[in-house]
């Protein structure tokens, strides 16, 4: 590899404000892959993409130059910033680099034919490299020119080593799984979720759902959810799925409700089936707290998306952490802990329990799309075996 331009595609979706990175844990996820190919001799050209632009062409709220300035930090070694990737001299940059040295391209989506993977676009990323390395796992479910359009045209092009990582983890909770195993699923909506739960009820022992996808179980079970957020067009679906899972998806014994998010000194538990009118669930109760965590410090592996409340505004956010302490329980128990989601991610990062599971994944929509058993399009186009 020495020598030869390695172009690399990370996910550096980052948050931004006032010109500084304010979150910089996708950044430093990539950097072993990027230290190594730097110690190897390669030239490393990396492609990211940045929010959402309209993809009219470049805008400024949207441009990767903060994050290249933290990225220089990280390093602690210089950062060329390649403006515009169609222009000639961009190639002729990528050529002229130093071995070891490090370049970081422009929004990937300022490019209009990224998103559709235009075949010409995949042309002229891939034209800044010499062989194709994807590290980008938070993007892999899409295809795009920078993710899947120019796997076909680099070769190798491979796993990064944060790729590997995720694929390891997620991959083994799904082929080869010591048991118990056990699912948690909170979130908003259940429809988020359906096709992770139909995936992996054939595979776990116990389903435990939180959050307010809970309410639309209770529904199913013939209970007011007073004003609960309830998706009424799946209450047939979580009817059929309960009638389909039997012991092995676990609901809340209750929950902690109020008149309003921001009427939480007049909070207070009830059971599932009594939740009263004109008040929301915002929480599971402590007795599910409880439950769960029994359940979840028992097991040998565990997988963990969604809160199980309103975990942003306190306190609501007491089974969210009761479930991360389980987690961090039960990995150092010994048992192998996945938690994937960009809510559950902040959340066990928040309470600084990040360190204390086995693998904390940096693709919220990704890992989704894995545990649903789909076929993510920038891991398909990855070569299966370099010699």
């Amino acid at each position: 590899m020495e020598g030869r331009r390695a172009l690399v595609r990370v996910d550096f979706n980052v948050p931004v404000r006032d010109g500084v990175v304010t979150d910089d844990t996708r950044i430093r996820a990539a950097l072993p892959t990027i230290r190594r190919l730097k110690d190897l001799g390669s030239r490393v050209v990396i492609l990211s993409h940045l929010g959402r632009p309209s993809g009219g062409g470049p805008e400024l709220n949207y441009s990767l130059r903060p994050v290249s300035r933290t990225l220089e930090t990280l390093l602690g070694s210089p950062v060329t910033f390649i403006e515009d990737p169609v222009q000639a001299d961009a190639i002729r940059t990528t050529r002229q680099m130093p071995r070891g040295a490090v370049a970081l391209v422009e929004n990937t989506r300022f490019q209009p034919g990224e998103e559709t993977n235009d075949a010409a676009t995949a042309e002229r990323f891939a034209a800044l490299g010499d062989f194709f390395v994807n590290d980008a796992f938070g993007s892999a479910h899409r295809a795009h020119a920078s993710t899947e359009g120019v796997a076909h045209l680099l070769k190798p092009a491979v796993a990064g080593l944060l790729m590997e990582r995720e694929l390891e983890y997620l991959g083994g909770v799904l082929a080869h799984p010591d048991r118990p195993f056990v699912a948690v699923l909170g979130g908003v909506k259940i429809s988020g979720k359906i096709e992770v739960i139909r995936n992996l009820l054939p595979l776990v022992d116990h389903v435990l759902v939180g959050g307010a996808m809970a309410a639309t179980f209770f529904r199913a079970k013939g209970a007011g959810t007073g004003a609960s957020l309830v998706e009424e067009d799946r209450v047939e679906l979580a009817a059929e799925l309960l009638a389909r899972a039997a012991d092995k998806i676990v609901l809340p014994d209750g929950a902690v409700v109020a008149e309003a998010l921001d009427r939480s000194d007049a909070r207070r538990e009830v059971a599932w089936d009594a939740l009263p009118d004109g008040w929301a669930m915002y929480d599971i109760d402590r007795p599910t707290c409880e439950r769960f965590a029994a359940i979840i410090t028992g097991a040998k592996t565990v997988v963990w998306n969604g809160p199980m409340g309103v975990f942003e505004t306190p306190p609501f956010d007491e089974g969210t952490a009761a479930i991360a302490r389980a987690m961090a329980d039960a990995t150092a128990a010994g048992a192998v802990t996945v938690v994937g989601g960009g809510d559950s991610v902040a959340a066990i990062a928040e309470l600084g329990l990040a360190d204390r599971v086995s693998h904390v994944s940096t693709g919220g929509g990704a890992s989704l799309e894995f545990l649903e058993g789909r076929v993510l399009p920038g891991v398909a186009a990855l070569d299966r075996r370099v010699a």
